[in-house]
């Protein structure tokens, strides 16, 4: 079954559009794209110098592009799904492609602000025992928190070195700081500044327990996510399975896809699947955040 000049005409539109697209994302992403393509086509470097400036300067704008690319990956869905809809002569696997980006899009902004998230508790960690053991070494509190810069403990931080520095209210300080993603544990070093203010009570021994809580309760996070590494390797496998049986038809020769994208009970076939696959990937989330949800255990 040969698929219409229509088809393969609305197909090759497809692809032209999601080229430009990604190439517009690129140039608003990194305003020096067309110098970098200038470097790279022979056209001499910007400035004065030669030699190792220019390849220096040329591995910088590679970085930068490479970087660009990164920051707009979820436009990876458009290619593949040009090259589906190509292989398929469909315009399907281009339009499904378009509704994935947001999607994917929404997944790659999550995974990133749990990163920061993690970071984030993590450096509370480490500042709890940085000012420990300036304490320890004799510093008085104020100059132990105020040499703190402190750039992983969210936008509220540099309120507190300031309130140390120049004798404010450090404690309202650090709970505003808490307010960051991750930053909660700052609570705790507000609760022992204030006792150690004004009950005269050990700072330094107080931030120590305070790290080692939250310590503990990272590393138990981190195990918990360990086992249940399996579980989403298994959801991860069972995903791609139907894209294999696609992929081992097509090298058969059996043509699936002109199957499911050209007659009717292959579309039925493609939704109904579509929505079950999209049924247990959901399923399994929920699962998998369920465990993962403080006291589940």
């Amino acid at each position: 079954m040969t698929a219409s000049p229509s088809v393969l005409e609305a197909v090759s539109w497809g692809v032209a559009l999601c080229a430009v697209a990604a190439v517009g994302a690129a140039v608003r992403a990194r305003p020096g794209l067309r110098r970098a393509r200038l470097l790279l086509a022979g056209g001499g470097v910007a400035g004065s110098g030669g030699g190792p400036e220019a390849l220096a300067r040329l591995g910088d704008w590679g970085e930068r592009l490479r970087r660009a690319g990164g920051a707009r990956r979820e436009l990876l869905c458009l290619p593949v799904g040009c090259a589906v809809a190509l292989m398929g002569s469909s315009v399907l696997p281009v339009i499904a492609a378009a509704l994935a980006v947001p999607l994917v899009r929404r997944w790659l902004v999550a995974r990133h602000r749990r990163c920061e998230r993690e970071r984030c508790e993590a450096a509370v960690i480490d500042m709890c025992g940085t000012v420990a053991g300036e304490l320890r070494a004799g510093r008085q509190p104020g100059e132990a928190m105020a040499g703190l810069t402190g750039a992983a403990l969210g936008p509220g931080w540099p309120a507190v070195p300031a309130a140390a520095r120049f004798g404010g209210d450090v404690p309202d300080a650090l709970r505003q700081a808490a307010l960051a993603p991750g930053a909660e544990g700052l609570n705790g070093v507000a609760a022992c500044w204030r006792v150690a203010v004004d009950g005269g009570a050990g700072l330094a021994a107080g931030l120590e327990r305070v790290a080692a809580a939250l310590a503990a309760e990272r590393d138990q996070r981190e195990e918990l996510s360990a086992q249940l590494t399996g579980t989403r390797s298994t959801a991860v496998m069972l995903a791609l399975l139907p894209a294999l049986a696609l992929a081992m038809g097509s090298a058969l020769g059996a043509g699936p896809l002109r199957v499911l994208l050209h007659t009717p009970a292959g579309l039925g076939c493609l939704a109904l699947g579509g929505l079950l696959e999209a049924a247990g990937i959901a399923w399994t989330g929920r699962i998998v955040q369920a465990a993962e949800r403080p006291g589940a255990g």
